[in-house]
């Protein structure tokens, strides 16, 4: 048993603390909403807010089946343990950071919903904004499944390398410092991303951009496995465990871009289909693409194109028609195409292409929204580029510009921070090992061998 220091304790320690202060908060009643509630959009955020959740394990396989198969459960683990984390650090914080009362646009007060203070007795209303149909406890978990899964984005990047107690100090920072901002900037009636006229109806900006910039950022700090400098390919550990990533990410979104319509109504329904469309679009344009470059069609070319084309739809699946997401998707696969191979030509290892496919995909979409968006689809929208409106497309240049620098700036940061408190990188002989038995004691295997040895059969994994 390895020796135990602050270090290693401290995450129990503040979990501990956490608990103990949670003892001395007051139970409240709940706020009684007969007049405010409607029961049927009630019904559908629930739902929503479950389908959202599905996304975590959907990217914990995505992910997990394309690394090599000595680091698949350490990966799959950090995608998971975000929920943990984030749906602790919401109901301390998270939650008041991202949508409390607004100072200056910039951020909402920690004080505001404190340990969920005045969220569950609270009216469905927030600063500045027109009263909500569902009960503000409901949009507060709803809003915590986005902001659960975006740290879990960022897995893909430094895959193989991160160590596992970095990765939950990375996931703690973020969250605080860049998701929240982020998210209060763009969602929150105050924001000043908002109230400049910015649109992001479900987190092209807050969560696809910001995770691939950091992405970017941690693939910059942490820099290449020992394995691309020596041109080792990764084969992928289970290419099923990626369709069935893929299928879970695609179903789990309807509730990601749909339920972000915040009620069971005809912008929901609406959403729903540019979601499925552009998704659809955009794993065909990526397969085909990869044909037109000498390839063959493949699982994994169709499952990453069908991302992509989610990511990109993201921001505008409320502000776009259908038609024009069966562009959406088409023109981001080839975009984010192009970036992974300009990338592959680089020595930025990125293990994953998170921010070719998450930071490009979700940029394309947020220029796309602001060319394509009417108000035919959404009057609380606008219209864009497409319908003589130049001055939104370029409202959403500026967002983008103020988005991406702050994010991977931010990011940057927080890696670098992280590395004065503990080692980010695993050691040559942890990563040659691989993070499953280095980091977490565990083995993935696909089945078992039975090998005679000294007259015995006995069962290895089988390679």
């Amino acid at each position: 048993m390895s020796k135990l220091s602050f270090k290693s304790v401290a995450p129990f320690l503040v979990l501990v603390a956490i608990a103990i202060a949670a003892l001395f908060i007051k139970s409240v009643p709940i706020y009684d909403g007969t007049k405010e509630y409607v029961p049927a959009d009630i019904a559908w955020i629930i739902v929503a807010t479950a389908l959202v959740f599905l996304m975590t394990p959907g990217l914990a396989f995505f992910y997990g089946g394309m690394v090599h198969r000595k680091n698949v459960l350490s990966t799959m683990m950090k995608s998971v343990v975000a929920a943990g984390i984030v749906s602790i650090l919401w109901v301390v914080v998270g939650f008041s950071l991202c949508f409390g009362d607004s100072i200056g646009g910039i951020i909402g007060n920690p004080k505001t919903f404190l340990f969920f203070k005045n969220v569950i007795s609270g009216a469905p209303i927030l600063q500045g904004g027109a009263a909500m149909t569902i009960p503000l406890l409901l949009f507060s978990l709803f809003q915590l499944m986005f902001a659960v899964i975006t740290p879990g984005l960022v897995v893909g990047a430094v895959a193989e390398r991160m160590r596992f107690t970095a990765y939950l100090l990375f996931t703690v920072l973020f969250s605080l410092l860049v998701y929240a901002p982020l998210a209060h900037w763009s969602w929150h009636p105050n924001g000043f991303l908002l109230k400049m006229g910015v649109l992001d109806f479900a987190g092209g900006t807050v969560v696809h951009i910001s995770a691939g910039c950091a992405a970017l950022a941690g693939a910059l700090v942490l820099k290449p496995r020992k394995s691309w400098f020596i041109g080792k390919e990764t084969v992928p550990a289970n290419i099923p465990y990626v369709l069935i990533g893929t299928g879970l990410l695609w179903f789990g979104w309807f509730g990601f871009n749909a339920g972000s319509a915040l009620g069971a109504n005809a912008l929901s329904v609406s959403a729903f289909a540019t979601t499925n469309t552009a998704a659809a679009a955009a794993g065909l344009s990526w397969m085909f693409f990869e044909v037109l470059k000498g390839k063959k069609p493949s699982v994994v070319g169709f499952c990453i194109g069908a991302v992509v084309g989610l990511v990109a739809i993201t921001p505008g699946a409320g502000f776009v028609a259908i038609p024009q997401s069966i562009f959406i998707g088409v023109f981001a696969a080839i975009v984010s195409n192009i970036a992974v191979m300009i990338k592959s030509k680089t020595k930025l290892d990125d293990t994953l292409d998170v921010f070719p496919c998450h930071g490009i995909g979700g940029m394309v979409g947020m220029l796309l929204t602001g060319v394509f968006a009417t108000k035919a689809v959404n009057v609380a929208g606008n219209n864009g580029l497409a319908y003589g409106n130049a001055a939104f497309f370029f409202t959403q240049v500026k967002a983008l510009a103020i988005v991406v620098a702050y994010s991977f700036t931010v990011s940057w940061l927080i890696f670098k921070f992280i590395g004065f408190i503990v080692p980010v990188r695993v050691s040559e002989e942890d990563e040659a090992e691989g993070l499953d038995a280095s980091q977490h004691d565990e083995s993935y295997t696909q089945g078992t061998l039975l090998v005679k040895k000294g007259g015995v059969l006995v069962e290895e994994p089988a390679h």
